[in-house]
């Protein structure tokens, strides 16, 4: 059988351990539709029914009924012989971040863990010190609508306004307002599109009563790194969170061309999620406490910065 139809195996035994699709998908992070997916496969496969839904959740078929208690076995043993293979990792902390984030905030704080604690291994999007090993991160960060669970730590919003090069932001200062943005190209990052809140040019400019022909017009980015880049090689202005910009802001690598009082917080936010499990394991666990104090130090210099940015 195929490595993919033991993961319909895994996927199927949990749903009826635990009664629907969405309660495994949340056991192996995947969606509730990934997890019908690799049940329908393996039904395919077999050419037999192997779940029935009724209104006491999911249970087996005939077919399946005989072979269910064999299936638990099997997957308890599984998850014996992974928590004794997962003691072989030592100190080692597997973590899934967007790029951007792991790139502009985690990777450039990380100096500060490894002194406190300079035997733990990293591995960051399959890239670190530690190897990249198959299986489940220990946590994961993303950026989204925040998730009101248990198992969730949420790190912090953003706050989204124009930013731009030093010398640009000089020569908008130069000229008449209705005017400021004719003439500078504008990029735009699709990092913020999901989120309703996030401006674009074309809501920014017109909530500040701007003049500007096709707004809409620019370089498109998918990252905010490489859109960064552009805006620091004077290319053009975009509209971008302060959230992991700090440091290019305070030493003036990068400038903001309009007041913060133009910004705009986002709804969605950066959030965390370790595996109940990795959170067993110490160094882990002290990776979590020293990621909440990190966040709550760029909550509350973006919350200073807001409150006290040029009027």
């Amino acid at each position: 059988m195929a490595v993919s139809h033991l993961k319909s195996l895994q996927a199927l035994e949990l749903a009826l351990r635990l009664g629907s699709l969405q309660a495994a998908g949340g056991a192996l992070w995947i969606t509730p539709a990934a997890v019908g997916q690799r049940i329908k496969a393996l039904e395919d496969y077999l050419g037999v029914d192997l779940v029935v839904r009724g209104r006491s959740g999911l249970r087996p078929t005939l077919e399946l009924s005989p072979a269910l208690e064999h299936l638990r076995t099997a997957f308890q043993e599984l998850e014996t012989v992974a928590t004794m293979l997962n003691l072989q990792r030592g100190d080692e902390i597997h973590i899934a971040a967007t790029s951007d984030f792991a790139e502009l905030w985690l990777k450039p704080r990380l100096a500060s863990f490894r002194t406190e604690h300079p035997h733990v291994l990293f591995c960051i999007n399959g890239e670190g010190d530690a190897p990249l090993r198959i299986g489940q991160v220990d946590c994961e960060i993303s950026f989204g609508p925040p998730r009101p669970n248990a198992r969730d730590d949420l790190l912090f919003r953003d706050f989204v306004l124009p930013i731009s090069s030093p010398e640009n932001t000089r020569r908008i200062s130069n000229v008449a307002l209705r005017e400021r943005l004719e003439g500078f190209p504008l990029l735009h990052l699709d990092f913020y599109k999901e989120d309703a809140s996030a401006p674009n040019w074309a809501n920014w400019i017109k909530s500040q009563r701007l003049n500007r022909t096709e707004p809409n017009r620019g370089i498109r980015f998918q990252r905010i790194k490489p859109a960064l880049e552009a805006v620091r090689a004077n290319a053009g202005l975009a509209i971008c969170g302060l959230a992991l910009l700090g440091p290019d802001i305070e030493d003036g690598t990068l400038s903001l061309p309009f007041p913060v009082s133009t910004g705009q917080w986002t709804d969605h936010a950066f959030q965390a999620r370790f595996r109940p499990d990795a959170l067993l394991r110490p160094q882990v666990k002290r990776f979590r406490e020293w990621l909440a104090d990190q966040a709550e130090v760029t909550r509350d210099r973006l919350l200073r910065r807001v409150e006290l940015g040029p009027a």
